[in-house]
Order: C-alpha cells, then sequence, then structure tokens
C-alpha cells in the first residue's frame, strides 16, 4: 500500500547537505511505498552515474525565455500527455504531439507578433499524484496507479505492487524521447517552411484545419518575400523546444541532480522546467525544499484554495531574489472561480515586486463525470477558464503568460465540445488516456485560434 509520508532513511543535516539530499529530512507526501528498499537504492545508483538528460546551458536559456514571458515580451504554450505511458514513446506519437504544438505556437505567434516559448509535457510525465493510495474494484483494494514510474495500470496485485526498476525504465523511455524530440527540432521538421506538411490529412476534416490552412499560405507567401528580397531565412529552419514534467519522485529527480563545474550552480537534470504541483506545495514539504535549492526555472500549481499569502511565501522560498524567469505560477482555479481568485493573487504578487509568470491551467478545475463513467472535460468550459484568466489580466494591466494544457496529437476522444464537437456519446470510441481526459489535435489547434483572438484583442 501507498503511504502519504515518505520513511526517511538517513538523517541529513539540512545545512551541509547537498541539493540532492536536504529534503530528506522534511516531509515528502506522494511518494510510493517502495517494498524493497536496496533495488531502490540499487537504482537511483545507477541513476546517479548516468548522464543527465538535460544540460545547464540548455536550462538557462529556457531561464531567459521565460523572463521574457513575465516581462510581457512572450508567451509560453506549455503541453502533452496527462501521463505519458512507456508504451507511446514512439517515432510516430512523439512527431504527431510534436507537431500540434508547433502548429499552435505559429497560430499564436502569428496574432500576438511575439515570440512563443515551446514546452511540452514530455520525457519525464510518468508518474502522478493521487487523491487516495488505494483504488477499490469489486471489493478488491490495490495500491492506486501512479504513472508508469511506480507501477503498472492494470488492476492486479502484481501490476499494482511499485517496482524502482521502473525509475530506470523512465529515464531511458525519456531520453529516447528526448532524442526524437532533438532530431525533429533540428533536423527541418519544426522548420517554418514545414507549416503545410504538419496540416497533411487534418484540412480535409476539420474548420480549425483549414483556417489554419489559410494561415500557413500567408506564412508561405511572406517567406517567399523574405527569399526574394534576399533574406537568409535558414535560421527560421529549427525551432527552440523544451520538456517539462511534474518534480514528483524525488529518489528519483534527486539522483539526476547535477552540478554545474563552471558556476558550482545544482540543476535538475531529468527535464529543462519542472513543477510542484498541488498536492505536494507545503511549505514546510520536502518538494518545496528540494527545488529550492536547484537554478532550473521552476513552476507551481495553485488551485482555487490557494491564497496571496501562500503565493509570497513561495516566492520566498522558490524565488528570494525576485528573478524573472526563475518562478512560475500555473493557476488552475476551475472556470467558475478563475475570474474571482485570481485578480487578488496577481495584484498582491505585483505589489511585493515579484516577477513572476502567470499562466493558465484551463484543465485540472474542469472535470467532470460523463453518464457512461468516463472522467472528462468540456472544451467550452475549458475556454471559459482561459477567457477568465485573460479577462483578469486585462483589466489589472497585467500580462497573461500563457497556457499549460493536457493534450495529443492523436484523434481521441476524451473531452467533449470543439469546433468539430464530440459528444457525450462519443468517449467510448477512443479513450485512451493513462489518467485524465486530452484534448485532441482538432480542440487544440481550436484553442490556440480562440486563445489568439482573446490576445489581439487586448
Amino acid at each position: 500500500m501507498a503511504t502519504e509520508v515518505m520513511e526517511k532513511p538517513e538523517r541529513h543535516t539540512v545545512e551541509s547537505a547537498p541539493a540532492a539530499d536536504s529534503w530528506r529530512e522534511f516531509p515528502a507526501v506522494q511518494q510510493p511505498d517502495w517494498p524493497d528498499p536496496a533495488a531502490l537504492r540499487d537504482v537511483t545508483g545507477r541513476l546517479t552515474a548516468a548522464a543527465p538528460l538535460v544540460t545547464a546551458g540548455e536550462c538557462d536559456a529556457l531561464r531567459e525565455r521565460m523572463a521574457a514571458v513575465a516581462r510581457g515580451e512572450a508567451i509560453l504554450l506549455q503541453g502533452g500527455d496527462c501521463a505519458e505511458t512507456f508504451a507511446q514513446v514512439t517515432a510516430d506519437s512523439v512527431r504527431r504531439k510534436l507537431k500540434t504544438l508547433l502548429q499552435m505556437a505559429v497560430v499564436l505567434t502569428h496574432a500576438t507578433a511575439l515570440p512563443v516559448v515551446k514546452v511540452g509535457r514530455m520525457a519525464g510525465q510518468y508518474a502522478k499524484p493521487r487523491s487516495s493510495p488505494v483504488e477499490r474494484q469489486d471489493g478488491l483494494t490495490l495500491p492506486s496507479y501512479r504513472g508508469d514510474a511506480v507501477n503498472g495500470l492494470e488492476f492486479t496485485a502484481e501490476a499494482r505492487t511499485p517496482d524502482p526498476a521502473r525509475l530506470r525504465t523512465m529515464y531511458e523511455a525519456s531520453a529516447r524521447t528526448l532524442g526524437l524530440v532533438r532530431s525533429l527540432t533540428t533536423g527541418g521538421f519544426a522548420g517554418l517552411s514545414q507549416v503545410h506538411a504538419w496540416n497533411r490529412g487534418f484540412v480535409a476534416s476539420s474548420q480549425a484545419g483549414r483556417r489554419y490552412e489559410a494561415l500557413a499560405d500567408e506564412i508561405g507567401r511572406s517567406l517567399a518575400f523574405m527569399r526574394a528580397c534576399g533574406i537568409d531565412t535558414r535560421e527560421l529552419g529549427t525551432a527552440d523546444f523544451y520538456v517539462s514534467h511534474e518534480g514528483l519522485l524525488l529518489d528519483y529527480e534527486a539522483a539526476l541532480v547535477r552540478t554545474d563545474p563552471e558556476t558550482g550552480r545544482a540543476y535538475a537534470g531529468s527535464g529543462h522546467l519542472l513543477w510542484i504541483g498541488e498536492r505536494t506545495r507545503q511549505l514546510d514539504g520536502a518538494h518545496i525544499e528540494f527545488f529550492s535549492r536547484l537554478s532550473n526555472p521552476i513552476a507551481v500549481k495553485l488551485g482555487p484554495a490557494a491564497t496571496a499569502d501562500d503565493a509570497l511565501k513561495l516566492i520566498d522560498r522558490l524565488d528570494p531574489r525576485r528573478e524573472p524567469g526563475r518562478l512560475t505560477f500555473v493557476v488552475r482555479a476551475g472556470a467558475d472561480r478563475v475570474r474571482d481568485v485570481l485578480p487578488v493573487l496577481v495584484e498582491k504578487v505585483g505589489a511585493e515586486g515579484a516577477r513572476v509568470c502567470w499562466v493558465s491551467d484551463p484543465m485540472h478545475g474542469n472535470t467532470t463525470t460523463a453518464p457512461s463513467g468516463h472522467k472528462t472535460r468540456r472544451f467550452e468550459t475549458v475556454l471559459d477558464e482561459v477567457r477568465g484568466f485573460v479577462e483578469v489580466h486585462r483589466a489589472l494591466g497585467t500580462h497573461p503568460g500563457g497556457i499549460h494544457v493536457e493534450l495529443t496529437g492523436d484523434d481521441v476522444t476524451e473531452c467533449v465540445g470543439g469546433g468539430n464537437p464530440l459528444l457525450a456519446e462519443d468517449l467510448p470510441a477512443r479513450y485512451e488516456t493513462a489518467c485524465d481526459p486530452r484534448l485532441n489535435h482538432t480542440q487544440s489547434l481550436d484553442l490556440a485560434f480562440l486563445l489568439a483572438e482573446m490576445y489581439r484583442d487586448r
């Protein structure tokens, strides 16, 4: 059975402990109850000796781009699977997700004339917090599924037993995904000359696809004009793309901490940007302590119960120097609460002189259950939370920094509504998520166009 507080394996003095270890002095919630501590030590020991997945220089580059978001000079687009699975680490799956994010970024860039910082929920999003440590079916009680990094989705005692060997598999799957992303973003696939190619097989069946095709025509003509004028467009053949995940499993994250020999600063080597979830942002908890000692850009999820005092204390712990680009607040208040909750947070944080990035997560506060029993989200409700987020910032004269959404490049049927509306009775057709419902390709592009209109109207 999983436990909500991890037993401390050994004692450290916080003042003298390295970045990878000081968290062990603090209560760590949402950690698996690993049944074999020796196996866990063996796996994390091997990870400690492994190459980091990302470099300090890449993390610093993203931090600079996030600073532009904080200053109102750029927009963050962050998206991907609710929970990655090992089975989905294929070239086609990664390509479809990347293509969807690139299309959304083009729409936003064209409408706003601002750079779009592209960050995938990819190459590490294999663990999930759960509201209950156990799940019950037909009178049987087993540990909850906590993501492929911990246990299996099948409801059997064998599959649901946490297995530390999965942490190594998580590392290997993340490395494969990153390799695919890097080859695609530097090998021509992500260049602006490919705007039409990204839309193949999509335009005929979707209003959003046809709208995107018209935009691609316009971009194509602009590129041709630039080339005719003798402007070198080769730099437009690549794209900066970063990866992120929730930094949930602290044994894994700690094993991949690396110290930059040039600066002496510690970085999480598992991803460029990591976030702390609503369930793990306790000020006296292990997650806040762990990430306070790292130099990566960090995000924190804030739910509807978050107060301005919570936000200010989080800033004091995670961004004491008030450095733009260091800290992002991802607000997941729900469509019915965002217009009430967000203004106080933004005003109080601004009054303290903190330059954080404000980002909307319109997914997690808007989950419902369909008559069929499937968890789902209504596209129109998701859109309403985004609209409320932008409206609040417009009224306050502050910058709506961007969105953080769960999406896929596949034609799944998990969220209802959208431009080509899915109905509740359509959900069983291709309900494929391992955890929470995601926007499909069409719904994601719909959202990008509608968000672009909100920015353009500011």
